[in-house]
């Protein structure tokens, strides 16, 4: 029992470091994406799923991990692909709107999104102290936007973009869950699926909103394009996917704030981004909120 025990928390550990590695790693992703200003938000987001689908299907095909072959999990499987291409494409433009640290934060919501689609969809009640938690992050939001609105004329369009992001993440996850209540798809062929969907959905919208910010216009920029979309969508989502399921949910919510942190920290010392103190406050409350949503309801 006691070597039970303590290989099980060696176990945790090591996927406590991967959780936190994957969102610091998914928090550099928006330090790229501020960077490379010669490709559109929607652009960009084709061409993260772009490259991470073709490493996804070639690591499907090195594991013989097969693809899916009910038509219903591979519907759902795109459908969450268009959903997180949206998602990403909206993320970058709140980037570009209000920096970094907030649209992460603001991407973080898709928390109340998901307990939203948990009760209305799955039939999940939710606890009391989800709901003081959204309470308490509508205030949060409030104390962040309300500095960033006097002095920046994107702050709107920003704020509207990250939060609609955080909407289509939860969508995205939702539409997981339902691929797997229909065939046990393995990670890979998942992943790669996931990618298609959304590359197919962003190709037309980059060709309509992104002109000609359709691709990288230098050999550096290919390189940090093909970075974000080998490591902070193949290798963050990896180490995130790996290491959820073996920490408790109490221990997931608060180390997934580790990626608001790390994108806060690095618009304010890398970017040199005001943040007054009344935005760390609410910063900082948001985070808190999103850490007491991350607390399922027990069943009575």
């Amino acid at each position: 029992m006691s070597a039970t025990k303590i290989k099980h928390t060696s176990s945790e550990l090591i996927s406590m470091i991967g959780l936190v590695l994957g969102c610091v790693l998914f928090g550099l992703g928006s330090l790229i994406v501020a960077h490379v200003d010669g490709v559109g938000a929607y652009a960009m987001a084709f061409w993260r799923l772009a490259i991470s689908t073709l490493i996804f299907v070639m690591l499907a095909k090195i594991f013989h991990q097969k693809f899916p072959t009910s038509g219903r999990a591979i519907v759902f499987a795109l459908i969450s692909g268009g959903a997180l291409g949206l998602d990403l494409a909206l993320w970058h433009e709140s980037i570009y709107a209000v920096g970094p640290g907030i649209s992460t934060l603001l991407n973080s919501l898709q928390i109340f999104f998901l307990a939203l689609i948990a009760f209305v969809w799955f039939g999940e009640k939710q606890s009391k102290i989800q709901l003081v938690s959204l309470a308490l992050a509508s205030v949060g939001v409030g104390l962040i936007a309300s500095p960033e609105l006097t002095h920046n004329s994107l702050a709107v369009w920003g704020f509207v973009s990250g939060i609609l992001s955080g909407a289509f993440l939860a969508v995205s996850m939702s539409f997981v869950r339902k691929t797997h209540e229909v065939a046990d798809v393995p990670i890979f062929p998942m992943m790669s699926l996931v990618g298609v969907g959304g590359a197919v959905l962003l190709l037309p919208l980059m060709l309509m909103f992104d002109g000609d910010k359709l691709a990288p216009a230098t050999l550096t920029q290919w390189g940090w394009v093909l970075v974000y979309g080998a490591v902070m969508q193949c290798m963050a989502w990896g180490l995130i996917a790996y290491s959820i399921p073996k920490i408790a949910l109490s221990l997931t919510g608060l180390l997934l704030l580790s990626e608001p942190v790390a994108a806060l920290l690095i618009d304010y010392f890398w970017l040199d981004k005001m943040i007054n103190v009344m935005q760390w406050g609410g910063a900082f409350l948001v985070m808190f909120a999103i850490y007491l949503g991350s607390f399922k309801p027990k069943n009575k």
